[in-house]
């Protein structure tokens, strides 16, 4: 009975947001806003958490700072390029692929590709060894090493 109502429980169980009442704002239309661009943006605490689910003091520094953006009247183009101009692309869980980034998306296929050729050239090359190299001296003498 018990393992059933904590398995209720885990299935009711909405998921935790860090947004604090007193930050949210009261246009639903901004707040909805603030809320979308907000899971797009790092915490620059927990690293790879969005500032949405984030208890950290930075993440909620930031929320309100996004909030005050959207109130002044910035586009939610211009408020995620302030918190870039402000803390780097760091902040941006998804970054574009231009620039300095573009490194970091090929790197990894890079990798990839380059470990796949260098597997199938020395699979390539154990494949071109002839298997009998021994000559008859050496036979002679590994017949010997055998019998005893």
């Amino acid at each position: 009975m018990q393992a059933a109502a904590v398995a209720l429980g885990l299935l009711v169980a909405a998921p935790v947001q860090a947004v604090q009442p007193d930050e949210m704002l009261a246009d639903p239309a901004l707040e909805s806003r603030a809320r979308a661009l907000s899971k797009g943006l790092r915490c620059l605490v927990c690293r790879n958490e969005n500032i949405d689910d984030s208890d950290a003091q930075l993440a909620r520094d930031l929320r309100i700072l996004l909030r005050e953006r959207l109130v002044a009247g910035d586009t939610d183009a211009e408020a995620v390029a302030f918190l870039v101009d402000r803390y780097g692309e760091y902040v941006l869980l998804n970054p574009p692929a231009t620039g300095a980034n573009l490194l970091l998306w090929v790197a990894g296929p890079a990798m990839l590709l380059a470990g796949v050729g260098i597997a199938f050239a020395s699979f390539r090359r154990r494949s071109a060894v002839s298997g009998d190299t021994l000559d008859e001296a050496e036979r002679a003498r590994l017949a010997e090493i055998l019998k005893e």
